[in-house]
């Protein structure tokens, strides 16, 4: 990977490239600093450490807990594709825009925009619903400075609201201009910034209490250093795993040429849904509590499933792995399609050694399918439940290091790093052919 980014570097267009994409994610990380214009910052950094705004300031990296400008990130545009994703595949229209080529891609993006400006407007409401409801007697009332027009909850209410929304179509701009002119996608390099941001943070308060003289803090710190990489292998090595299924196609004669003969292989990955069963669960998960924090915060239901559905919680645990067991065999049908490789495979006269083609390899492809998605699903709630656990037991209960790197964290991080590496090298393999043509 370091020599790859050496021989990036060598070249001037890959470089321009590479230096417009951390310009662009140095300015999507000023504005997760700049707080919203008249915020107290100390009222509302005070106010978003409890429950889901805690969660939801960890995942933008610190920038919600800042009263940022960009503290909504691109999370509304990463839900209104999969919402859009999802529908593609009950909605007739939809799914003949996603055939059509580069036209329907831009319909697509439409819509997903349009989507994107809606939930950003729902989810700002809520979270600054939620932040009021939150700090005593109300945090709105010590949101601006009094004495002024914008002392009145309504205006100050309103002015937060439009400014995430403006932040949250910012940054998805940012990610769109990096896919066109930088390197990698965007939108998953932003998600990738602010995790890393947030486990940065993370680092430097432990850094800090180690000049204090906190000897706990020495040990924390390795063990946490030991368990992120051993994980962070574990991730890369089922990462990169499948299973390939050998293919033979039969030899045809047509005049004097011969086609066909050659053989090949079907790669199914172990983990083909990556990191989207994981992301649906917590959806759903953090879903009620949302409502019962921005509609009912003192109801007894509320309280019980702050109590017990949190993460360390058994039942949290149980309907988390039931949850991404579910979503990880829902996600693994619209990815890879049995029926249509066995018709595909018939078709230009491909076959599986051993099996007759048509309904045969059909059932073949089914079972493995179906096989190889289990072992994703149970490597995924894995992934989700346990190291959070022996992170806290290995970093001696310290929660800032152990908030600092989720699961879905790990994962988004190393996809990210592995998706980049391999864009850099095509792009140099690019660059070499050419060369090589001129």
């Amino acid at each position: 990977m370091f020599r790859t980014l050496i021989n990036a570097f060598k070249n001037k267009e890959i470089r321009t490239k590479i230096l417009i994409t951390l310009a662009l994610l140095f300015l999507y990380r000023i504005g997760c600093w700049l707080p919203v214009p008249g915020i107290n910052k100390a009222v509302f950094a005070a106010t978003s450490g409890n429950g889901l705004l805690e969660l939801l300031s960890a995942v933008t990296g610190s920038a919600l807990s800042n009263g940022a400008i960009l503290a909504l990130g691109i999370s509304p545009y990463i839900n209104a594709s999969i919402i859009v994703q999802l529908l593609g595949a009950a909605i007739p229209a939809l799914e003949r825009y996603s055939k059509q080529g580069e036209e329907g891609r831009k319909k697509l993006n439409k819509i997903t925009r349009y989507v994107t400006l809606a939930l950003a407007l729902i989810q700002s409401i809520g979270i600054t619903v939620m932040w009021n409801n939150t700090g005593e007697n109300g945090a709105l009332n010590d949101a601006m400075y009094t004495g002024t027009i914008f002392a009145n909850k309504w205006v100050v209410g309103g002015s937060i609201v439009i400014m995430l929304v403006a932040g949250s179509m910012f940054s998805t701009w940012i990610g769109e201009r990096i896919t066109e002119v930088g390197v990698g996608n965007g939108i998953s390099l932003l998600i990738f910034v602010g995790i890393l941001s947030t486990a940065d943070i993370a680092l430097v308060n432990t850094f800090n209490k180690m000049t204090t003289g906190d000897e706990m803090a020495i040990w924390s710190l390795l063990g946490f250093i030991v368990m992120a990489v051993l994980i962070f292998g574990l991730i890369v090595f089922v990462d990169l795993a499948e299973r390939r299924i050998p293919v033979q196609y039969a030899k045809q004669i047509k005049g004097r040429k011969q086609y066909g003969g050659q053989n090949t292989n079907i790669p199914i990955k172990v983990n083909a849904s990556g990191v989207m069963p994981i992301i649906f669960a917590s959806a759903i998960i953090t879903f009620p509590q949302m409502l019962g924090q921005i509609f009912w915060p003192t109801t007894g239901l509320h309280l019980w499933w702050t109590q017990n559905m949190g993460a360390g919680k058994w039942p949290y645990a149980i309907v988390m792995a039931l949850l991404i067991l579910a979503f990880s065999y829902f996600y693994a049908t619209l990815q890879f399609k049995p029926d249509e490789v066995a018709r595909n495979l018939q078709q230009y006269g491909g076959f599986i050694p051993g099996t007759r083609p048509g309904k045969p390899t059909y059932e073949l492809l089914n079972k493995v399918s179906k096989r190889i998605t289990l072992f994703g699903a149970i490597y995924l709630a894995f992934i989700a439940l346990i190291p959070s656990l022996l992170f806290s037991f290995f970093t001696f209960g310290d929660m800032t290091l152990v908030n600092s790197m989720t699961a879905t964290g790990m994962l988004i991080i190393v996809s990210v790093g592995l998706e980049f590496d391999k864009q850099l090298q095509s792009l140099m393999m690019m660059k070499q052919y050419k060369g090589f043509l001129k």
